[in-house]
């Protein structure tokens, strides 16, 4: 899809650029990574505006707490992660980038939520969220992914859809069990030629009650992946199920 024309607003998702920039000069020194995160970073820019100032390019990075951890019941937010190393350099990596670029650090939410509630204030035809992150299709708006070049106009239906598409698959990523054997493509077929945001949730809610292998209350694991998955666009907002 060809970019727009004009971009206001540049939404970085920086905890992908530091992981990147760390994973790629691991083993080298921490200025290697800082000018790793610089190519990254100038890359961006050069794609989407043409003179960075602090109004028009936000990075954000994810920070201490989380309240999904206490959301989690099924099986521990991210627990397939506990064991997995990290880069040598990616407190380096992190630092820089809020130093050199000014990168926000979320506190009790993630670095996704600040985005998604900073693309809720702004205007989606001149507004573009930059990260490789599946998550962020749920927002409105453009949506650059920088790895592949690719840009995307995400519509409201679109990104609803996308939203109670992964409230059934879950996120093997962040470790959210959605229904077993249950995949993106019978998914998007259990939500074919749904429209309305109530449509999709008691579609997600009847697909729980009848899964053979859910013993639990659909409406209790519906809520709880929905507010595992669901980015807020205000501040301390919390998902409810639509009326």
């Amino acid at each position: 899809m060809v970019k727009p024309e004009k971009i206001s607003k540049v939404l970085v998702d920086s905890d992908i650029v530091a992981y990147r920039a760390a994973a790629g000069t691991e083993g080298k020194s921490p200025r290697e990574t800082e000018e790793k995160v610089d190519l990254l970073m100038n890359y961006i820019v050069g794609e989407t505006v043409v003179f960075p100032t602090d109004s028009n390019l936000e990075c954000y990075l994810t920070g201490a707490g989380n309240f999904r951890f206490d959301v989690a019941k099924t099986a521990p937010y991210k627990g397939n992660r506990k064991d997995v190393p990290k880069p040598s350099n990616l407190p380096e990596a992190r630092g820089y980038l809020q130093h050199k670029w000014g990168a926000i650090i979320s506190e009790g939410e993630e670095a996704d939520d600040l985005i998604g509630i900073a693309s809720a204030r702004g205007d989606p035809e001149t507004t573009v969220v930059c990260t490789i992150d599946k998550d962020m299709m749920q927002l409105p708006g453009w949506n650059f992914n920088f790895v592949k070049n690719e840009w995307t106009c995400i519509g409201v239906e679109d990104g609803n859809k996308f939203f109670y598409t992964q409230i059934l698959t879950g996120d093997s990523a962040d470790h959210i069990l959605g229904l077993y054997r249950i995949g993106p493509k019978k998914a998007e077929k259990m939500l074919e030629g749904l429209t309305t945001e109530k449509e999709l949730y008691d579609k997600c809610i009847q697909a729980y009650k009848d899964h053979p292998h859910e013993k639990g209350d659909p409406y209790e694991r519906v809520l709880e992946n929905a507010r595992l998955l669901w980015l807020r666009r205000y501040e301390g907002q919390w998902w409810e199920p639509p009326e």
